[in-house]
């Protein structure tokens, strides 16, 4: 009998429902085998299938890409700190790994950038560069810079301020002589300040400074980089001593006057072949030319900024101080004659 019951019931036990309770998984069956497995693996975004490795000037256009279009302002920034070190440790006489007329237009653009950390960098790049290639492309370098000098963001036109400071140590005379680099810097330095001229009358007005914003920190350094801007432009540079005129040479006389032109394109002045210029794009070869326009246009205006400056004292105070030194220098010996063309 208790055999019987035992038989029925495990037969009964196959049929069973089993009664599964809230929180915890279903029992695995006895024959459960488990197919599960995992696999290692190392994903690269770009591969490679050929044995040697890339150029270092192929690997540096690669990062100089990177740089100029990357929509990532972290791989723009580590791309242009890869160009930096590059450059960096570059031995003395080396050639670059790509010329400056292909380096500039493609990382200018980058001081108008909107990451703090890309426009830093790139003035550490800049740093870098041979100083005679940057100066045959200085109107190239003052188109962005003028546009950060007047940028809406305050970050970007602090930046742009450096940018320029750079320039006048690397390409002083060719900052304020090339086309535009007189006229149209200096119409840049009295909007960033607001010391601009309002049309349609003599007033002299603060209202662009207003509308920038927080240009009180800011503002006694861009007195300092108009004053040195200014000083380029209108001081005179210690004269270069004349070539000796040994016997050997007479009767030549002036002969310093008819060398070769230390300065590329040394005929750009006259426009022979380009389009016709207005005043503001001219370029002012001689320091007369840049008094005369400097007094026709600006110097009212810039005048007026001083005395205001002068009166918060303090660090605007001392440089518009200097700046007044600057300008009183440079004006001395201009003779006010007035412009007839």
């Amino acid at each position: 009998m208790g055999s019987s019951m035992r038989k029925k019931k495990e037969k009964k036990k196959d049929f069973q429902k089993v009664k599964l309770k809230v929180g915890k998984t279903k029992a695995k069956a006895d024959n459960f085998t488990d197919t599960s497995f995992r696999a290692k693996s190392i994903v690269v975004n770009q591969q490679s299938l050929t044995t040697s490795a890339p150029s270092s000037s192929s690997q540096f256009a690669h990062y100089l890409s990177l740089a100029s279009s990357s929509k990532s302002d972290t791989q723009r920034r580590d791309a242009l700190s890869y160009l930096t070190t590059q450059l960096a440790s570059q031995p003395v006489n080396a050639p670059m790994p790509l010329p400056t007329s292909i380096l500039l237009p493609k990382l200018l653009p980058l001081i108008l950038d909107g990451s703090q950390s890309v426009r830093t960098q790139l003035l550490k790049f800049l740093r870098l560069l041979p100083a005679e290639d940057v100066a045959d492309r200085a109107e190239q370098a003052l188109l962005y810079t003028r546009a950060g000098m007047t940028h809406l963001a305050a970050e970007i036109r602090v930046d742009a301020l450096a940018v320029l400071e750079w320039l006048l140590e690397v390409a002083k005379e060719d900052v304020v002589t090339c086309p535009g680099g007189w006229v149209k810097t200096l119409k840049s330095f009295m909007s960033m300040m607001g010391w601009a001229a309002s049309s349609g009358s003599t007033k002299w007005t603060s209202a662009s400074k207003a509308s920038f914003g927080k240009a009180g920190k800011a503002f006694p350094r861009q007195v300092l980089v108009l004053a040195q801007f200014l000083k380029i432009g209108l001081v005179e540079l210690d004269a270069q001593p004349p070539i000796s005129t040994a016997s050997g040479l007479f009767p030549l006389c002036d002969v310093e006057k008819h060398m070769i032109p230390t300065r590329s394109n040394a005929f750009a002045h006259l426009n022979l072949f380009g389009s016709s210029r207005d005043e503001e794009g001219e370029m002012y070869i001689d320091r007369e030319d840049r008094q005369r326009v400097f007094q026709k246009r600006f110097q009212e205006a810039v005048e007026v900024g001083i005395a205001n400056a002068k009166k918060e004292a303090g660090e605007a105070g001392r440089a518009a101080s200097l700046l007044s030194k600057v300008l009183l220098e440079g004006m001395a010996d201009y003779s006010g004659v007035e412009d007839t063309q």
